[in-house]
């Protein structure tokens, strides 16, 4: 079964900036579970039926302009219906003149009131975007997330295959750390994944031999990212002499995660071998694609060949990690 997260109301307040108009119980025990918001144009003409009473409710120009148009004692009877049903919170917009009638209501079923000065617009995108990212479903993986170029990279393997390392030394050629050890993955999107470090273990890196050091501390704020697209993942493992490793690039290997499919690929490892030019060049190469350019099937067009005759398999891994 799924697990249903949520996010307290004390820290969208304090991401979002809100002001607080009534503030009747307390905001770290005000727990949001639902992505969306509700806009209760509906409900102020009577319609209750798609009522989400989870939803944090947005009051508009459109709004109050309604309700001012009502009398108080349809006021109070719209606004006491609406919030008997104990939504979460309202907020709003434009620093706009709450009714009276809004005020009673919420303070007697102590609902919290916040405001701001942003125009509705403005406020669903920066709430709705902050809610999901929040409420985004989620999984733990161990790893290491890198960005090289602009691309998130998720690098897996077994432990002492050097994927610390490789870190430290990317971060010494000029890209960025996210997470070390365990990456908290999140699919924001249909099609996106967000990776970043849980927050006690933010910035800090093991190094068999050296211990535990902090990269923000050693190399500098440009050395630590807080989070980053998951847009490839890179399989270290050791050298075997008699498996096969792919040396043209034609065929795609994929894993899922929450659904979303991520291009893997998996590179051996043994003495000699620099990761993280590697990583650097598999980086670049993973943007190529993406806008439309392969370069093994460029290569055999300059010998003549004709890249469609060879089909490109498509291979789901399912990694252990």
């Amino acid at each position: 079964m799924a697990e249903n997260f949520t996010v307290s109301l004390s820290k969208i307040i304090q991401e979002i900036s809100l002001n607080i108009v009534s503030m009747p119980c307390n905001p770290d025990e005000v727990l949001i579970s639902s992505k969306d918001v509700n806009r209760p144009g509906l409900e102020l003409n009577g319609f209750y039926k798609y009522y989400d009473t989870t939803r944090i409710i947005i009051i508009g120009n459109a709004e109050t302009a309604f309700l001012n148009d009502c009398t108080p004692e349809r006021r109070a009877e719209v606004l006491d219906k609406i919030f008997s049903a104990k939504p979460p919170a309202v907020i709003i917009a434009r620093n706009l003149t709450p009714a009276p009638e809004l005020l009673a209501a919420t303070k007697h079923y102590q609902i919290p009131v916040l405001e701001t000065s942003d125009t509705t617009s403005s406020l669903v995108a920066a709430l709705v975007t902050y809610l999901n990212e929040e409420l985004a479903p989620r999984v733990t993986r161990h790893g290491v997330l890198v960005e090289v170029y602009g691309e998130g990279i998720l690098l897996v393997g077994d432990s002492g295959v050097g994927k610390s390392e490789t870190a430290v030394e990317l971060i010494k050629r000029g890209h960025r750390l996210v997470a070390d050890d365990a990456v908290e993955i999140r699919r924001v999107s249909v099609e996106t994944l967000i990776g970043q470090a849980p927050e006690n273990i933010r910035h800090f890196i093991e190094l068999r031999g050296i211990g535990i050091i902090n990269a923000r501390r050693i190399f500098g704020m440009g050395a630590v990212k807080m989070s980053e697209k998951l847009d490839m993942i890179i399989n270290l493992e050791l050298w075997n002499n008699e498996k096969i490793y792919d040396r043209m690039g034609l065929d795609n290997e994929y894993t899922e995660l929450l659904g979303v499919k991520v291009p893997v690929l998996t590179i051996p490892v043994k003495p000699g071998r620099n990761l993280a030019v590697i990583i650097e060049v598999a980086a670049m190469n993973n943007r190529q694609k993406k806008m439309g350019y392969n370069g093994a099937q460029e290569l055999l067009k300059h010998l003549g060949m004709d890249p469609d005759m060879m089909k490109q398999k498509e291979t789901k891994l399912d990694l252990s990690f």
